[in-house]
C-alpha cells in the first residue's frame, strides 16, 4: 500500500466520532440508533474499501472528510428507509406487467378503500347475527351475480387455485388432461408439476395439436375424478389443431359422473370485441357450456389484486372450502376489499373504459396516443441538451400471458444519446426518482405511451432530463 493511501485512510473519521456529531444526533431522534450506527459503519468501511481499490486515483481528502462521509451516511439511511416497494412509471407498453405488479387498480376502489383499512372491517362475520362466517362471502354474491355460477371462493392466485381444487376433488385420482394444454406459466410453474403436488395422477391425452373428444372417452376408467382444459392464455398452437368444444366435455364428463374444471387463466368477464380485442371465452359462458368449476385470475383482465378466484357448483365449492389446504392458500382483507370493489365496475361493461385503469390503456385510440406521444416529445426536449427525440408507431401488449398473439398498435417517444448508451440509459431511468421503466429498439430507447398516464407527461420528461444529464460517477 502506497503512502498516499494509508494517509487517506488514516484520516476516515471514526464512527464513535461521527455518532458524536450533531447530524447523527439528529438520524438517532428520528431513526432508531442502530440503524444509524449501521450505516455510518457500513459508509466508513465502504469507503476504506474504495480507497483500498483505487487504482485510477479517484479517492482524495475530499472524501474522508467528516462532512462528505455524513452526506454518504444520510444518503445510505434514506436509501434502507425508503419503502423498496413503490409506484414506478411503466412505459414498457406492456400493459399488464408482471415486474411492475401487472394490474392498475381503479382510483375509484383505492380511494374508497382508504378509509376503511383505518380501522376494523367485516372480515369473516355475519352482520345480521354476529356469528363468524367465511371470509369469501365477502366476494361471493358479486362473483355469482356477474358469472352465474352458484357459488364461488377464493386462493391467493390461481395456480394456488388450481392445486387447491385438485386436491379437495381429485385427491389420489386420475384428471385427464390434452397434451397441447399442458402448460409452464411464469417462473417455470407446470401444470404437469402442479398435479404431482396434488396427489391427483395427470391422464394426457391426444397429441400436442389435436385431441379428440373420443380421446378424453377412452381414457377414462373407474379412477378418474375430473376432466381438465387449460385455456392456453399464455401461447398459441395454430395450424392443424382441434379442440373439442366445452360442451362436448361437459356432456361426457356428467354422463359418466365426472367434474368437469375449466381453468380460463386470465378470466375474461366481459366480452372483449367491444374494446377491439379477439373473443376470448368469459368465465359467464364456461359456466352456461356445464363447467362444474373454473378458474381464473383476479389480476389479469379483472385488473384487480392477485387472487384466484374459483366458482362453480355449491356442493363442491362447499367441498373446496373445507379442505385444510384452503386456509393456507386464502387472501388478506386487503385483497377481498379491492377485488369486490373492483368487480363491481363490471355490472356496468359500457362504463370500463372511463373508470377502470386496463380497459382505459386498452381502448385508447392510435390518435390519442400519437397526440400523447408528441407531447412527451415536446415536454423532453427542453430538458437537456444532446438527444435526439422523434415520436415513432410501437406495438403494445396486454401482457401477463393474456392474449399473447396479439398486438396493441401504440406510438413511442424513441431517445438516442450522444453520450449515454441506451442499456445505462435505461438504468438511470429506472433508478430515477420516478422510477421510469422503458424498452430498447434499434439501438434507443422508447417510451411507449400507451402505458403512460397524461398526468405522468411532466414527471416521465424530468426523468428523462435528470438521466441524460446525470454525471457518470452519479449513477
Amino acid at each position: 500500500m502506497d503512502n498516499y493511501k494509508q494517509e487517506l485512510l488514516k484520516a476516515l473519521p471514526s464512527v464513535s466520532d461521527l455518532m458524536a456529531s450533531p447530524r447523527a444526533a439528529e438520524w438517532q431522534a428520528a431513526y432508531p440508533r442502530t440503524l444509524v450506527v449501521n450505516c455510518i459503519r457500513d459508509t466508513v468501511e465502504n469507503l476504506r474499501k474504495a480507497i483500498l481499490n483505487d487504482s485510477g486515483g479517484r479517492c482524495g481528502t475530499a472524501h474522508v472528510t467528516g462532512q462528505y462521509v455524513l452526506d454518504q451516511a444520510g444518503s445510505l439511511i434514506g436509501e434502507r428507509t425508503r419503502p423498496h416497494l413503490r409506484s414506478a412509471i411503466n412505459a414498457t407498453g406492456v400493459l399488464m406487467h408482471t415486474g411492475l405488479g401487472r394490474a392498475v387498480l381503479p382510483a375509484t376502489v383505492v380511494d374508497s378503500m382508504l378509509p376503511d383499512l383505518n380501522g376494523y372491517v367485516t372480515l369473516a362475520v355475519d352482520r345480521p347475527s354476529g356469528d363468524r362466517s367465511e371470509r369469501d362471502y365477502r366476494v361471493e354474491y358479486i362473483l355469482t351475480e356477474l358469472t352465474g355460477a352458484e357459488a364461488a371462493t377464493v386462493a391467493n392466485n390461481n395456480a394456488a387455485a388450481t392445486m387447491l381444487v385438485l386436491c379437495a376433488l381429485a385427491d389420489r385420482r386420475e384428471v385427464i388432461v390434452s397434451r397441447g394444454q399442458l402448460i409452464e406459466i411464469g417462473g417455470a410453474f407446470r401444470l404437469p408439476d402442479v398435479m404431482l403436488q396434488s396427489g391427483s395422477e395427470m391422464r394426457e391425452v391426444g397429441t400436442t395439436n389435436r385431441t379428440h373428444l373420443k380421446d378424453y372417452i377412452s381414457a377414462i376408467t373407474d379412477k378418474t375424478a375430473a376432466i381438465l382444459r387449460v385455456h392456453p392464455s399464455n401461447y398459441r398452437i395454430v395450424g392443424f389443431t382441434s379442440q373439442p368444444e366445452l360442451a362436448e366435455l361437459a356432456e361426457a364428463a356428467h354422463s359418466r359422473g365426472l367434474v368437469l374444471i375449466d381453468d380460463l387463466g386470465a378470466g375474461a368477464l366481459v366480452g372483449l370485441e367491444r374494446f377491439g380485442l379477439p373473443h376470448e371465452p368469459t368465465v359467464a359462458e364456461s359456466v352456461s357450456a356445464g363447467a362444474d368449476i373454473v378458474l381464473f385470475s383476479g389480476d389479469k383482465l379483472i385488473g384487480g389484486p392477485q387472487a384466484g378466484i374459483i366458482v362453480g357448483k355449491k356442493a363442491l365449492i362447499d367441498k373446496i372450502r373445507r379442505h385444510p389446504l384452503a386456509r393456507a392458500l386464502r387472501v388478506d382483507k386487503t385483497c377481498l376489499m379491492a377485488m369486490e370493489r373492483t368487480l363491481h365496475l363490471f355490472r356496468d361493461p359500457d362504463k370500463l373504459a372511463g373508470l377502470h385503469p386496463l380497459y382505459r390503456m386498452i381502448a385508447a385510440s392510435p390518435r390519442e396516443l400519437e397526440a400523447r406521444a408528441a407531447e412527451l416529445a415536446e415536454a423532453v426536449k427542453p430538458q437537456c441538451a444532446g438527444l435526439n427525440v422523434n415520436v415513432v408507431p410501437s406495438k403494445a401488449y396486454l401482457g401477463s400471458g393474456s392474449l399473447p398473439m396479439h398486438e396493441l398498435p401504440s406510438f413511442a417517444v424513441a431517445l438516442r444519446s450522444g453520450s449515454v448508451k441506451p442499456l445505462e440509459f435505461t438504468r438511470r431511468l429506472r433508478m430515477d426518482e420516478a422510477a421510469v421503466f422503458g424498452r430498447i429498439e434499434d439501438d434507443a430507447v422508447l417510451l411507449d405511451v400507451r402505458t403512460i398516464f397524461p398526468d405522468q407527461i411532466v414527471l416521465v420528461a424530468r426523468a428523462v432530463g435528470r438521466a441524460q444529464c446525470a454525471k457518470a460517477d452519479q449513477t
